[in-house]
């Protein structure tokens, strides 16, 4: 009775639930830019398994780090740099987001219809990208389970606001998904945020912090810019339509034909 008349345990959870769903979409950016390449039917079973594998395998690795979090001890030193656990993990998690984001700017580029037949035609393909979801979310969930060591010593807090966080970024994660796949530019900003991650999780790991202040800013800033172009391209397409001339007649006519064919 004594744990839930704690002010102290109430603060920490509600904290850190708060943290968890804010450090998750990110996780649920990288998973529209995925599962945007499957199927229309099949994008929330995707979505869905992979965040409920994710969840069990992120409440392992917090476990696990717990443990390993108290193993100080370098495991090898490179140019005067002494390398631990931590310091690994950050290292490959970094360069994987970074060659991933990468890739796929440059399919993007190159056009996404032969990669999409692929995908849709592989029968490992639903397994492979649940792979992916569960993988990227152990990546992106790394900071916010060392701030959850940080910030309390009961590790039932933390798994239950992993629990909660998860619970929620599932219930709302196919309509951020859904609006992320509409707007192409997005798509690109939020491959470059998470390139950016990238760097700053390698380095992290050569003992270079960057205050998360800084990359938060910058990120609220370009969505900012983006919203008001997307709003001022959606006020001219607005003006253009509106004018009088067999041009305008026949794009009408083709939007509304676009918009009445089933997909």
């Amino acid at each position: 009775m004594d744990v839930y008349l704690n002010s102290e345990i109430w603060v920490a959870l509600i904290t850190l639930t708060f943290l968890e769903v804010i450090l998750g979409i990110d996780n649920i950016v990288f998973i529209s830019m995925i599962t945007g390449k499957l199927p229309q039917q099949n994008r929330a079973k995707v979505r869905n398994t992979g965040l409920v594998l994710a969840l069990i395998s992120r409440i392992a690795l917090l476990l696990g780090l717990v443990h390993l979090i108290g193993i100080t001890k370098p495991l090898f030193t490179v140019f005067n740099l002494q390398i631990t656990v931590h310091d690994l993990i950050l290292l490959i998690g970094g360069l994987f987001l970074i060659y991933k984001s990468t890739a796929e700017i440059h399919n993007k580029i190159r056009g996404e219809k032969e990669e999409e037949n692929c995908v849709s035609e592989k029968s490992s393909s639903f397994w492979a990208i649940v792979l992916h979801i569960v993988l990227f979310d152990n990546i992106f969930s790394f900071d916010s389970i060392l701030t959850a060591i940080g910030l309390t010593q009961h590790v039932w807090i933390m798994i239950t606001a992993a629990v909660i966080s998860m619970s929620l970024l599932i219930c709302f994660s196919g309509k951020i998904a859904d609006f992320i796949n509409a707007h192409p530019n997005l798509q690109i900003l939020a491959l470059a945020f998470l390139i950016l991650i990238g760097f700053t999780l390698v380095l992290e790991a050569l003992n270079y912090h960057i205050p998360k202040g800084y990359i938060y800013f910058a990120v609220v800033f370009s969505l900012g810019v983006e919203f008001v172009n997307m709003k001022i391209r959606k006020r001219m397409l607005n003006l253009i339509l509106n004018r009088k001339g067999p041009f305008n007649q026949a794009l009408h006519s083709f939007r509304k034909k676009k918009k009445s064919t089933p997909k």
